[in-house]
């Protein structure tokens, strides 16, 4: 990994009545790198990244950006900006002025603040917007100028807090890909917190997975979907089935499970993985047929219960022999109204042993 120009060392944050919204955590972020605290309300990302803001004061542990220790360092005085979920941007102030004003206020000479502002507005594509007043933009291009008010001033991290969660869905997809594309651009690191999976998974060269202050993984995006370490990582990036199953032996390099409702197959042995154990399998690895699959997948006969549509795929809901319900997704590839199963009817349900996930909590 490129050299770590945030270093987070056994930070943790108790709050008065013995609230511990973070928990010894320890993390490298790398210069240039654009990387997601990704988790459920509650799980401690913005605490954290108040701490590396110089909002909140950790209780223990160190924060250092870029080799500097920012014990008793101030917001302002840290290489670093902010842009918060409400954007924050004044009102009053022409859009030119919005970005120009934290120069304005570091004393940088009139000439040169409006160029480094212009400059600004132009990496973030409101070039020529500079004096409109923000409630003649819409609500994209608000956010907008408030990513370019913190790049004005050339920070060597720029820190996310939710920025498009106020966003509908359509604009929220077009920023994603303005934001990779602007980070690129600038070189700068980026830290974003986000609930938003899809989000973090379509942004971040890494994620980091927070539940309850602590971090359950750190890993690229697509190491995070399909190698999770633990039934909480599995469960909350992408959607899952899990059963329940138990090892019984070995076979080779195949580790035997009983299944929960299936009964006993073989799949890829996994380190560290022993007695009860919950067997994970993604929606879009289940395939359904008419016909019993071939002896080389895992399969099970099963009924139908729901079909969710959702346009270029449905969720299509089936019943395994003990009761459990299992997700898979299909692809809507015939231009028609019918769907390719029904409900009530009994099918088969298969999957490669291969993409099986053996996890012990």
């Amino acid at each position: 990994m490129t050299q770590a120009i945030i270093e987070i060392r056994n930070v943790s944050k108790r709050f008065p009545g013995g609230v511990t919204a973070v928990d010894s955590i320890s993390l490298d972020i790398a210069a240039g790198e654009f990387f997601a605290l990704l988790g459920p309300s509650g799980c401690g990302k913005t605490t954290l990244l108040r701490m590396i803001a110089g909002f909140e004061v950790p209780t223990e542990g160190e924060i250092l950006i870029d080799g500097q220790p920012m014990v008793g360092v101030p917001p302002n005085k840290r290489p670093i900006n902010m842009v918060f979920q409400s954007y924050a941007v004044f009102p009053h102030m022409s859009v030119i002025d919005n970005v120009a004003y934290g120069l304005k206020m570091d004393g940088v000479e009139k000439q040169e603040r409006l160029r480094r502002a212009e400059e600004a507005l132009g990496l973030v594509k409101l070039g020529g917007f500079g004096q409109r007043l923000p409630h003649q933009l819409s609500g994209g291009q608000r956010q907008r100028v408030a990513l370019a008010r913190a790049l004005v001033k050339r920070p060597k991290v720029l820190l996310l807090d939710e920025p498009l969660s106020a966003l509908d869905a359509k604009l929220r997809e077009a920023m994603q890909i303005e934001l990779v594309r602007l980070q690129q651009s600038v070189g700068i690191t980026f830290v974003i917190v986000t609930h938003d999976q899809e989000e973090a998974l379509s942004m971040a060269n890494r994620i980091a997975v927070m539940d309850k202050g602590l971090v359950r993984q750190v890993a690229p995006p697509a190491e995070l979907y399909e190698f999770p370490n633990c039934r909480f990582v599995a469960d909350f990036i992408g959607k899952t089935n899990l059963l329940e199953g138990q090892v019984v032996g070995l076979e080779g390099a195949n580790m035997l499970i009983e299944v929960k409702g299936i009964g006993r197959v073989a799949v890829p042995a996994a380190e560290g993985v022993a007695g009860d154990v919950r067997v994970a399998v993604r929606p879009e690895k289940l395939r359904l047929d008419k016909n019993e699959p071939t002896a080389d997948r895992i399969h099970f006969r099963g009924r139908v219960t729901d079909i969710a549509y959702h346009g270029d795929s449905s969720w299509v809901f089936v019943t395994d022999p003990a009761g459990h319900s299992l997700m898979t997704a299909i692809q809507n590839e015939a231009r028609s109204t019918q769907q390719s199963v029904v409900v009530g009817e009994e099918i088969w349900v298969s999957w490669a042993p291969g993409d099986t996930l053996l996890l012990n909590d």
